[in-house]
């Protein structure tokens, strides 16, 4: 048995009852599709984890790699396969820990197979004094500690082979890809909005993706490219994804003409959200996405969002609005998406800044601001002008479409108003 298998523990799906059936399902199709091109002789669900066999020549880095990115994983371990019989275990378990170092130990053992003779706890007696001794024969200083070792030896006795590892891969938790409906996400070029994404795509949601960019920008420095760069990045998480690319800068222009100077962020924003809304009835969102965080800048104070959000028919979500900078550079490093985010770009929401951004707008002052707009045409003209690139993650790689433009969206000048 000298294929290389995979144990992937989840956790929060043992509380979903009776749709726990449901989630598995998700889980494992997940599994399927993000090792897709690597040798897999099968993916069997013993109790409550899932096991990988992998296949001969099988890239044992690549599968581990492309476990990172799979929501609904709590942990995964490369385990070593061992015959049914207990000499072997006690050997196994002993290659398995004896190049790390550490001064305690313990052994945990689970059986989904009752058919093996000994229990868990004498598994565990049995291979942790087997390894005691040979620690103890080889001068080293270990003990034995059941409360918090420093590492644990852990065994799994399956229907198949024994499984033997000693060290687990956090996962990165959540629920399964495409259980939880779907988000439209309004993706700027920064940092907050590509988190934003990530959260939710942790929690199930399968998100479409809506961009606004300027024109006019020096060349390399156009934002469309850091979109198609957090879209690329984003992908492998929900398999599929969609990206409207919306220029805007001639609707700002409209803004700046017919509105009063301190309000003009807070106008950009709305519009946004109605030009996101539009795609979002079109893909069957229930929902908008942004990366706001509550009071990071002026726009985003607790009364401007409030004020801004009055235009929206869909609930608005905001999954880092208690989240400060440092921990959104912190997840986007993790995730991949810092770097990109750190070039530079043109940025289309700075443009004709107000040298005073109001603080604390209300509804009804938007509303006003707003009297000499045509709303529902500006909202056409955005949704009309959109192109779409669409990313598809297969075989470890995510491979992106030319932009095309985009099929008529609703043409109810009173919808999009």
């Amino acid at each position: 048995m000298t294929n290389p298998v995979i144990v992937v523990h989840y956790h929060e799906l043992w509380l979903k009852g009776g749709n726990r059936r449901f989630f598995l399902g998700k889980l494992h199709t997940a599994l399927r599709q993000s090792l897709q091109g690597i040798p897999v002789e099968r993916i069997e669900q013993p109790g409550d984890r899932y096991i990988v066999r992998l296949g001969d020549g099988a890239p044992l880095e690549e599968a581990v790699k492309r476990l990172e990115r799979i929501p609904g994983v709590a942990y995964y371990a490369v385990a070593r396969p061992v015959a049914r019989a207990i000499e072997d275990l006690c050997t196994a378990a002993w290659d398995e820990i004896q190049g790390l170092e550490f001064k305690s130990f313990a052994v945990r053992a689970k059986r989904s197979d009752k058919s093996f003779p000994p229990t868990s706890m004498e598994i565990e007696k049995i291979v942790g004094r087997f390894l005691l001794d040979r620690f103890r024969a080889a001068g080293r200083e270990v003990r034995v500690q059941l409360k918090d070792p420093a590492v644990t030896c852990h065994i799994e006795v399956t229907p198949g082979p024994l499984l033997v590892y000693a060290r687990k891969i956090p996962g990165i938790g959540g629920l399964p890809a495409n259980t939880a409906g779907r988000i439209t996400c309004l993706l700027s070029g920064g940092f907050d909005s590509a988190v934003a994404a990530y959260q939710m795509m942790k929690r199930g949601a399968h998100l479409s993706f809506v961009h606004f960019y300027g024109t006019g920008a020096r060349p390399g420095e156009s934002s469309l490219h850091i979109a198609s760069g957090l879209a690329r990045v984003l992908t492998p998480y929900q398999f599929q994804a969609k990206l409207y690319r919306v220029p805007f800068e001639a609707i700002q222009r409209e803004i700046v003409r017919a509105a009063p100077e301190g309000v003009r962020i807070l106008l950009y924003r709305r519009m946004m959200l109605r030009i996101a809304e539009a795609f979002a009835r079109r893909d069957r969102s229930l929902a908008l996405l942004t990366g706001d965080s509550l009071a990071q800048v002026a726009s985003q104070t607790l009364r401007n969002l409030a004020a801004v959000d009055a235009v929206a028919r869909m609930p608005v979500f905001r999954p880092l609005i208690g989240t400060d900078k440092v921990d959104i550079l912190a997840t986007a490093k993790k995730i991949g998406t810092y770097e990109i985010s750190s070039e530079p770009f043109h940025d289309c929401c700075p443009v004709f800044m107000p040298r005073s951004p109001e603080l604390s707008a209300s509804p009804e002052e938007l509303d006003r601001a707003e009297a000499n707009l045509d709303v529902p045409g500006l909202v056409m003209q955005g949704a009309r002008g959109a192109t779409l690139e669409k990313f598809v993650f297969a075989g470890g790689r995510v491979e992106a479409s030319e932009p095309q433009a985009v099929v008529p969206v609703d043409d109810s000048r009173a919808a999009l108003a």
